[in-house]
């Protein structure tokens, strides 16, 4: 029967190396390296004996107590008033007596002593040594514990600090803890009393249902007065529980649970990450719509400045429509040809050259009026899509954080990503090149420096005035050409009728070319700005397509990983 039961232990056992070699290469994938180590040590002791971990503050008495519970009649631990552990010893059986050091952090201590036969001490420094990277070397060595016996000052249990390393101990790693107040010797019964109720109303308020408490004195237990020690209780407390053939299985199901406790904080930070994948998508698209949404306002105020334009064009193009009209009735004509013979007045041909001057002017004035009503529309438009964006960088909800547990190289990797994305994107709303580039002119040339200064979201009201003045004055300038040309041969006889055609179609000609230009001139603005806006995120989005891929892979390697440990912890139930 006890064959059977050491091959299932064997099997179990090979399992576990398995899953946790796993739980090992997904921490190191993740980044994580002080995970990744302590995984690594959780693999090492798999094989090794059921390990008591001795923790406690200095001058508790952790090393007289290893002493007295051995009963070997030798200082095992050296005893001193001074802090003197300044390693972790790992106490181990062998047939033969000897050291093996493991690490300038960690030696092994081999003895011949039978209860070492099935389980192991490991005495730690002590968790307020001023001695540095003491307590951080003494929590490194909690998650691969199968027990840990916490030592406290009998006449003083309350310290804060170690009540403080009590709380990584048992809601961090959740490990099994039994409380042992040493040298009980040194103060009367009734305030040892106290003392261990005190033990136990704390550990009941921090989370243990079942406070196991011993009083002991390694004094008494070393001179021969076992009989008022306390290790008798101990140690049939060890060997009702632990030895006895049972620390094997415990060590296994001790083992499967760290397992399933990394597991579970892996969990909590890729579910962390996923939610944060979450808001940053989010966020992203919210991006995009508002990009959408304040294309669609510039463009309907350009639609409005056109409008407007077009209309000032109409009116004036019909009133100076009546006037030739009128002007080129033969009783005009033929009075001023007359006239001019005997007076100064104006011929035909003068009136002719103020006509198309006063159409010059009437056109630069009114176009560049309705153009100063509707640039600064469309500036304010353009300058607020710009603004809205960038609020909204500088308000993405960030969760995780550099201090996370699991992911803290991601979120240090994302904050830094973000960081950048802010200043390039003040960068970009400063620079009065993006907004006066060769890319969003035709003729591939940018505005001359001396055009604009200031920042870009300055400049904007500045290039669209620039931009639309050059267009209107290019196009109305090529009507009055045309108008100018028809009159050009100008005769008595000239053909009234083909005149006021001519001017017609040039004057649909040239609300038609003014209505196309100023569109495609203003809307291409337009798209070029908001693309060049986007254009900010593609370190972001490169960031967004990354962390779909990675979060999936992890995600699926620790649900692979998470129900193979729970199966094992299942079957372990039944052993």
């Amino acid at each position: 029967m006890q064959n059977l039961i050491n091959q299932n232990i064997q099997v179990f056992r090979g399992k576990l190396d398995e899953v946790i070699k796993d739980l090992h290469h997904l921490t190191v994938s993740i980044g994580n390296e002080e995970l990744a180590k302590t995984v690594s040590d959780l693999r090492n002791r798999i094989n090794e004996p059921f390990m008591f971990v001795i923790v406690g503050e200095v001058k508790a008495g952790k090393s007289s107590f290893i002493n007295a519970l051995l009963e070997t009649q030798r200082e095992i631990c050296k005893v001193s008033p001074a802090p003197c552990t300044d390693t972790i010893q790992q106490i181990m059986f062998d047939t033969r007596e000897h050291t093996q050091v493991i690490n300038p952090y960690l030696k092994q201590l081999f003895y011949p002593i039978d209860i070492l036969k099935e389980i192991a001490i490991v005495d730690t420094p002590g968790t307020n040594t001023i001695i540095e990277k003491h307590q951080e070397i003494t929590e490194q060595f909690i998650p691969a514990s199968d027990l840990i016996v916490f030592v406290f000052e009998a006449k003083n249990p309350y310290r804060q600090s170690a009540w403080d390393f009590f709380q990584y101990i048992h809601q961090d790693w959740r490990k099994k803890i039994i409380f042992v107040l040493q040298q009980k010797d040194l103060l009367p019964a009734s305030d040892l009393e106290i003392n261990v109720q005190g033990v136990r109303d704390f550990a009941i308020k921090k989370g243990v249902i079942h406070p196991i408490i011993f009083s002991v004195s390694a004094k008494n237990e070393i001179e021969g007065e076992s009989h008022k020690s306390g290790f008798s209780e101990i140690r049939e407390y060890i060997q009702e529980n632990i030895t006895g053939g049972k620390s094997p299985i415990l060590k296994l199901r001790n083992n499967v649970e760290t397992g399933i406790n990394i597991s579970e904080r892996i969990d909590k930070g890729i579910r962390l990450r996923k939610e944060q994948y979450r808001l940053d998508t989010t966020f992203r698209e919210d991006i995009r719509q508002t990009l959408k949404q304040q294309e669609l306002k510039s463009n309907h105020q350009v639609d409005i400045l056109l409008e407007t334009l077009l209309g000032g064009y109409d009116k004036i193009m019909m009133k100076k429509e009546r006037e030739l009209e009128e002007g080129l009735s033969v009783f005009s004509l033929v009075k001023r040809s007359f006239v001019s013979l005997f007076s100064k007045e104006a011929s035909s041909k003068e009136w002719f050259a103020n006509f198309v001057k006063d159409l010059e002017s009437e056109l630069n004035h009114s176009l560049r009026q309705r153009l100063g009503e509707g640039i600064n529309d469309l500036a304010e438009s353009i300058q607020q899509m710009a603004k809205i964006i960038d609020l909204k960088i500088k308000g993405s909800q960030t969760i995780l954080k550099h201090d996370n547990e699991i992911f803290e190289d991601i979120a240090e990797k994302r904050s830094n990503i973000l960081k950048e994305l802010q200043e390039a994107f003040a960068r970009f709303m400063n620079g009065s090149e993006n907004f006066t580039g060769a890319d969003i002119f035709e003729d591939g040339k940018s505005l001359t420096p001396n055009i604009v200064t200031g920042s870009g979201l300055a400049v904007i009201g500045v290039v669209l005035a620039a931009v639309t003045k050059v267009a209107v004055l290019d196009i109305t300038g090529g009507v009055i050409a045309a108008v100018g040309l028809l009159f050009a041969g100008f005769t008595i006889g000239i053909n009234r009728g083909k005149v006021l055609k001519n001017f017609r179609v040039e004057t649909a000609n040239g609300r038609k070319k003014l209505q196309e230009e100023l569109e495609e001139k203003l809307r291409n603005y337009i798209r070029i700005i908001k693309q060049k806006i986007d254009g900010n995120f593609v370190g972001f989005d490169a960031m967004m397509q990354n962390e779909a891929d990675q979060t999936q892979i992890l995600e699926n390697k620790h649900q692979d990983i998470s129900g193979r440990l729970l199966k094992m912890e299942n079957s372990l139930k039944n052993q």
